[in-house]
């Protein structure tokens, strides 16, 4: 991993002070930050002005090298989120960056105060993006409940009066929160599902003993629109409509309107076409003969079929 302590080899080699180590090796790093010397308020101001006003990256490079330890402090605070603290230092060294580039000297503020919020900020949106596969937090109100939610619980089980309460919130606390962050009780309940719910694999791999695992995917999985599914109802479709209509128009008259009046006719009641019966008194033939007709139209009409398909 490249070193991110300043915004470039030309800087790094231009910073008269020590090169940053890698974050690679991490505590070389922070033992290394933390013997960065700090600037006065004066030698800040000029500095910032240089590279306002002559866009002098030297001058950056130092407010930048000046507050690396401000972003180890920093990051340490959100080490409990289970992501790796070099990515963490990475992040909040952009946001660093960024402060320092949009840094007015003029506000009457220093730089370290003006720097925290791009420092957590850029280190919030990383956590947010890498904590879970899918985002818990979207809006605006929803991250800022993720971030106070995740302190104010730990204060719970911090309480010598909570210790034998279980990971999951009591009524009671949910209450408070809600309270003090002035947000539903709902929104509470729903932000700690989230937090609690872990990541599941939508097709995991098979177990060592070679046994396929059973996944979401299994019953996620939309079978109509498959390709292949969705090939064969598409030639469903057009057998039970154009491919049908084209085997009837192979048949004589007498026969199709016997294969009509016996596969193809429903009445309004629901009931169908005529009985073998019925279309032998009406042709003056007997049943049998009827019954004759049909079975070789349909067999006519399966040669039409399968040509068509």
């Amino acid at each position: 991993m490249t070193s991110l302590a300043s915004p470039g080899t030309a800087l790094a080699m231009a910073n008269p002070w020590a090169v940053v180590p890698s974050l690679g090796n991490l505590d070389a790093y922070i033992s290394a930050v933390n013997r960065l010397p700090m600037l006065t308020p004066q030698e800040e101001q000029e500095f910032a002005r240089k590279f306002r006003d002559a866009n002098d990256l030297e001058a950056a490079g130092k407010l930048v090298l000046s507050h690396l330890r401000l972003v180890v402090s920093v990051s340490r605070k959100y080490l409990g989120y289970g992501l790796p603290h070099g990515d963490l230092i990475q992040e909040g060294n952009i946001g660093l960056m960024k402060a320092v580039k949009r840094f007015d000297p003029d506000q009457g503020v220093r730089l370290v105060s003006y720097a925290l919020h791009w420092i957590k900020a850029e280190i919030h949106e990383y956590i947010l993006k890498n904590w879970r596969m899918v985002k818990v937090a979207t809006t605006k109100a929803q991250r800022k409940l993720f971030f106070n939610l995740r302190s104010m619980k730990q204060g719970f089980k911090d309480d010598a009066d909570a210790q034998t309460h279980r990971d999951s919130l009591t009524d009671a606390q949910i209450e408070v929160m809600a309270r003090e962050l002035n947000v539903k009780r709902e929104e509470v309940i729903e932000m700690e599902a989230r937090m609690s719910g872990g990541d599941v694999m939508l097709d995991p791999s098979p177990s060592d003993d070679g046994e396929e695992a059973f996944g979401p995917i299994a019953y996620l999985a939309d079978a109509s629109h498959e390709p292949t599914a969705m090939m064969e109802s598409r030639q469903r479709d057009s057998l039970a409509s154009d491919g049908i209509a084209a085997a009837l128009e192979e048949l004589d008259p007498r026969s199709r309107r016997i294969v009509e009046e016996r596969w193809l006719k429903v009445n309004d009641d629901g009931s169908g076409g005529l009985t073998l019966h019925d279309l032998a008194s009406e042709y003056g033939v007997s049943a049998e003969r009827i019954r004759q007709i049909e079975s070789a139209a349909m067999k006519k009409m399966k040669k039409a079929l399968a040509a068509y398909a």
